[in-house]
């Protein structure tokens, strides 16, 4: 918005000829888009932590994260087990049987254990018992989680019917509920906290690679607008 504003200082400055406007005006034209785009991510990032919680799933997915020093679980990860747990009582409460819980996570070149391990071992400290736990330690990306997770359940259940639910943070679930129908994996996303300094960032991060997972559409958007500022100029010149 700021690069906006200084382009069109810029432009006035100049005091450039009136039919050049068509090209003048490509860079504020996309620059709004880009806006529009990315004010439509925010709300649904917003509206998507008000999906339904019915309490009945049969399985929970928690989704991993970096390991601290390659063995310890982030506050961030934590953050997202503790949902699950929390989840995981109230469906013992309400059904009266405890939901397995799939932790999802390799292990990545620094860490000297998986991701599902460290995290089932935080969850089985919290208590949690060891028996529900189900650990996928072979994902690197949120789409692996949700395609290794989906495998592990359909093996667990021998096709019979189930339901699910993914934990990860509130500014990912969007992304990670997008990555979950790629998967075929029919669950929605529970988000847990996360503090406010670190939002900011972190949603910028959500839109860039929501952005790279939608690049045609972009890319043909941009396209057209640009086709249609040269074909403006090209009439502008012709009756100028």
């Amino acid at each position: 918005m700021i690069g906006l504003w200084l382009y069109q200082k810029f432009t006035h400055w100049l005091h450039l000829p009136p039919y050049l406007a068509p090209i003048l005006g490509l860079a504020p034209t996309i620059a709004t888009y880009l806006i529009i785009v990315m004010l439509s991510f925010i709300i649904n990032v917003f509206l998507y932590q008000f999906y339904p919680k019915k309490y009945c799933e049969n399985y929970l997915i928690v989704l991993g994260a970096g390991l601290i020093n390659g063995t310890k679980v982030s506050t961030l990860l934590a953050n997202r087990i503790n949902a699950s747990i929390n989840y995981a009582k109230k469906v013992k409460k309400k059904t009266g049987n405890w939901p397995k819980i799939i932790m999802s996570g390799g292990q990545g070149p620094d860490e000297e254990l998986s991701e599902a391990a460290a995290m089932a071992e935080y969850a089985i400290k919290a208590g949690i018992p060891r028996e529900i736990i189900i650990l996928e330690n072979q994902s690197t990306t949120t789409l692996e989680n949700m395609t290794f997770s989906k495998k592990i359940i359909e093996k667990d259940t021998k096709t019979k019917p189930y339901t699910c639910k993914f934990f990860s943070n509130n500014y990912h679930i969007f992304r990670a509920a997008i990555l979950a129908k790629k998967a075929n994996l029919s669950a929605n996303g529970v988000g847990a906290p996360t503090r406010l300094y670190y939002l900011p960032n972190a949603l910028l991060r959500e839109f860039a690679a929501i952005f790279v997972l939608n690049k045609k559409r972009h890319i043909i958007v941009i396209s057209l607008l640009t086709l249609i500022s040269v074909i403006s100029l090209v009439i502008q010149l012709i009756f100028h």
